[in-house]
């Protein structure tokens, strides 16, 4: 089995060659260099989401193409240990899969530290099943809420559908400082964190793509550009909110169908780290490079109205700036 690692994902977007694959020569070359000839030092810290790290690494990667001579870290504590690290002035830049929560916010006011929100790529929450799962191609909300509600005890497939067969139900998802882990609970069980516990729990998505495909019954979630990397693996399933099965994909993403698992993908710079030009400088090319990113990464495009709304945020940041 071919299980694919979130680090080489985001190397490889930033450096593979030829004319079947994203280069940077195609879409980044003339970019490089150093902006209008000043050459930058410093570190840039970034932490958060494991979700969002290959988006983050492969931004921070193409930006050393630019100024080679600012380091800019990428770690991967979740997005609730990315906005914590963000609130006690631990990181420059939090990665997040869902927006910060009221909590949080205050976490950081307590602290005095401020902060900017940028969107700059979606995601769909993508149910997956081991490719032995040939019984089922589609479940609804109220199926997903049954199996993973807090104090489940839906053990066997064929407690979720008596039509599907007696095979045990093998669970993989992730952990609770996760924003994965937040959106999925508040779009199925309808409270963030309200889960069953008695679940496989990890940070580390490699973890979930060998147990979900190792196991004749095996089911977990994440993000949809890593259920790219592993399908010839896995198995995703299409999600009936009640307006029909919806299969993940960029279309249903952006065109709203698929419900209630596609979600935008953040990024939170603090304001006095945009104090700092190299931090300055990187949150612009990231975010004025987003779509090559997005595309390098195999995330999810923004859609227009997106689009918009980012353009107009990195406006204002240039403008405050000046």
């Amino acid at each position: 089995m071919n299980v694919f690692r979130r680090p080489s994902r985001s190397v490889r977007a930033a450096v593979l060659t030829g004319v079947a694959t994203f280069t940077l020569s195609a879409c980044w070359g003339a970019g490089a260099g150093t902006e209008d000839g000043k050459e930058l030092l410093g570190k840039v810290m970034v932490d958060g989401s494991s979700t969002v790290t290959p988006l983050a690494k492969a931004a921070a990667e193409l930006y050393t193409e630019k100024q080679p001579k600012v380091r800019v870290s990428v770690g991967t504590s979740g997005t609730g240990g990315g906005f914590k690290k963000l609130c006690a002035g631990r990181a420059d830049i939090a990665d997040a899969s869902r927006l910060i929560k009221a909590k949080e916010r205050a976490a950081c006011a307590e602290r005095g530290v401020n902060y900017e929100e940028f969107s700059v790529a979606n995601d769909a929450l993508t149910v997956v099943v081991s490719k032995r799962v040939s019984w089922v191609d589609c479940l609804s909300t109220r199926q997903l809420r049954k199996i993973w509600r807090p104090g489940s005890r839906v053990h066997s497939w064929n407690q979720v559908d008596p039509s599907f067969p007696d095979v045990p139900l093998k669970l993989y998802g992730p952990g609770a400082d996760s924003g994965t882990f937040d959106y999925f609970t508040k779009a199925i069980n309808g409270e963030e964190g309200a889960s069953r516990t008695d679940y496989t729990s990890t940070e580390d998505d490699n973890v979930t793509v060998r147990g979900v495909s190792r196991s004749r019954g095996g089911m977990g979630y994440f993000g949809f550009s890593y259920y790219e990397e592993n399908e010839n693996d896995l198995k995703s399933l299409m999600i009936d909110s009640g307006d029909g099965c919806i299969v993940p994909s960029v279309t249903s993403v952006q065109n709203g169908t698929y419900k209630p698992l596609s979600r935008p993908l953040f990024i939170y710079p603090t304001a006095e780290a945009l104090k700092r030009p190299e931090v300055e400088d990187f949150v612009e090319y990231f975010v004025e490079h987003h779509a090559q990113i997005t595309a390098g990464t195999q995330f999810i495009p923004l859609n227009s109205e997106q689009e918009d709304k980012l353009r107009a945020d990195l406006d204002k940041l240039k403008s405050e700036a000046e």
